[in-house]
């Protein structure tokens, strides 16, 4: 229909019965693919997300690699999403995403398109968190600062 249509997907479902056929399907409906992935490195994606996250999380991306996604050329979109854990904003985007994406080709043979990063809104859970650890207040100074108006659409 011409629609372009992106999905939220959890790369470790992929392992889940039943779900194995997740990158024919999505390679068939030309779907933009957006997954989370934490970090480029084992420790800290199993630290933020349990052990095994990691390893499983690059056997996925590299099953959507074998069916194009993220391959040059091959019109499959698949992008990642980064946000810092704490009370921390996140790296440039340019710079983080160069960084995945020769760490994640060198370790591991796997390739993206583009790397999102995302701040934490201060709400509900984190917001929670934020207060607890005493730093509600630094990061809301943080989020001041680093406000950029040139992104705010009118």
């Amino acid at each position: 229909m011409g629609t372009r249509v992106m999905v939220r997907h959890n790369l470790t479902v992929m392992f889940e019965t039943g779900q194995g056929d997740l990158p024919d399907f999505f390679r068939s409906m030309e779907v933009e693919v957006v997954s989370s992935l934490p970090y480029f490195l084992e420790q800290q994606t199993d630290a933020q997300r349990g052990r095994g996250v990691f390893e499983k999380s690059i056997a996925a991306l590299a099953k959507l690699n074998a069916v194009g996604y993220g391959m040059e050329d091959s019109g499959l979109i698949l992008n990642l999403v980064y946000n810092p854990v704490g009370a921390f904003l996140p790296p440039p985007q340019i710079s983080i995403e160069a960084d995945f994406k020769r760490e994640l080709l060198a370790r591991h043979k796997v390739s993206f398109n583009h790397l999102y990063t995302i701040t934490n809104m201060p709400i509900k859970r984190f917001l929670d968190y934020l207060r607890r650890s005493g730093n509600e207040e630094r990061y809301m100074r943080k989020l001041v600062e680093a406000f950029n108006p040139g992104a705010v659409v009118w």
